[in-house]
């Protein structure tokens, strides 16, 4: 194992084939945008971090802004494998309507809509969300893979990929708290720490999948998606969306749901109650 192992991510190993794992990319260079992770959730939706979605991340150069299209890639492994072949169409860009209220973690998800179904694969496969009575009660780890950058700054060529601990809230918080910097942690929230020797994610890793096992079912599922990709070497705490606190909206988006969907259903069942009595 340790001649898969290097320096980025930071630390890490090579990847095997991460299905749901898709590149989120604005350009080769971070000044431009650079590139990211996203999690893809069906055959039509990725789920990923809003601020991919911008070159510039922070709150104060991103409000009043619209997002911009990413080139989109599904079923690589190697950065160069980032071509026409894998890339696939986006249809349409929706930002979490509370994104960045705050601060500039808050609320920080984006679904894209590809354009045309994709075809499963050994290589291409969605995960699963959360589903009700799901939680991390009795779950102590999730694997999160990337593209992230090294601690000589150094873009990872390959997919590579951490166990990582889950950590509580409080101890994240507590770090952060009062830095204008990092997350002002919340329960919307959750964290991670970081591995033995420092391995940690890093710039280039946010809006990967936080990919956790059921302790009773075995299923796999997505319990978050990173957005403080900076621990790096310097901070000890990732810090992701926790895609439980965030289903109401997933599901509307992806239902297809306009302001007045709501209305629509509740005078219809109104309706049907009034005729039956």
């Amino acid at each position: 194992m340790a001649q898969l192992r290097s320096r980025r991510m930071v630390g890490g190993t090579l990847a095997p084939s991460v299905p749901w794992q898709v590149m989120v990319y604005l350009s080769d260079g971070v000044l431009d945008g650079g590139y990211a992770g996203g999690a893809l959730i069906s055959d039509r939706w990725v789920l990923t971090a809003g601020r991919n979605l911008f070159v510039r991340k922070s709150r104060d150069h991103i409000q009043g802004k619209e997002p911009i299209i990413p080139k989109v890639y599904l079923g690589i492994l190697h950065r160069d494998q980032a071509k026409a072949s894998t890339e696939v169409a986006v249809e349409k860009i929706f930002l979490h309507p509370g994104f960045q209220n705050h601060s500039d973690w808050d609320n920080d998800l984006a679904l894209i809509q590809l354009k045309e179904p994709v075809v499963m694969s050994d290589k291409v496969t969605p995960i699963p969300l959360p589903e009700m009575g799901q939680n991390l009660t009795d779950t102590w780890s999730g694997v999160i893979s990337g593209w992230g950058w090294g601690v000589y700054l150094n873009a990872a060529a390959s997919l590579k990929f951490l166990i990582l601990p889950l950590v509580d809230n409080s101890y994240c918080k507590a770090e952060y708290e009062g830095d204008a910097l990092t997350p002002d942690v919340d329960d919307n929230m959750l964290c991670t720490g970081a591995r033995e020797f420092g391995e940690n994610v890093c710039f280039g890793d946010a809006g990967g999948a936080l990919a956790v096992k059921d302790t009773k079912t075995g299923d796999i599922y997505a319990a978050g998606i990173l957005s403080y990709d900076k621990p790096c070497r310097n901070n000890k705490y990732g810090v992701y969306m926790k895609i439980s606190s965030y289903l109401p909206w997933i599901h509307s988006v992806i239902r297809g749901d306009t302001e007045k969907s709501s209305a629509l259903r509740s005078e219809a069942i109104a309706k049907m109650h009034t005729w039956q009595l």
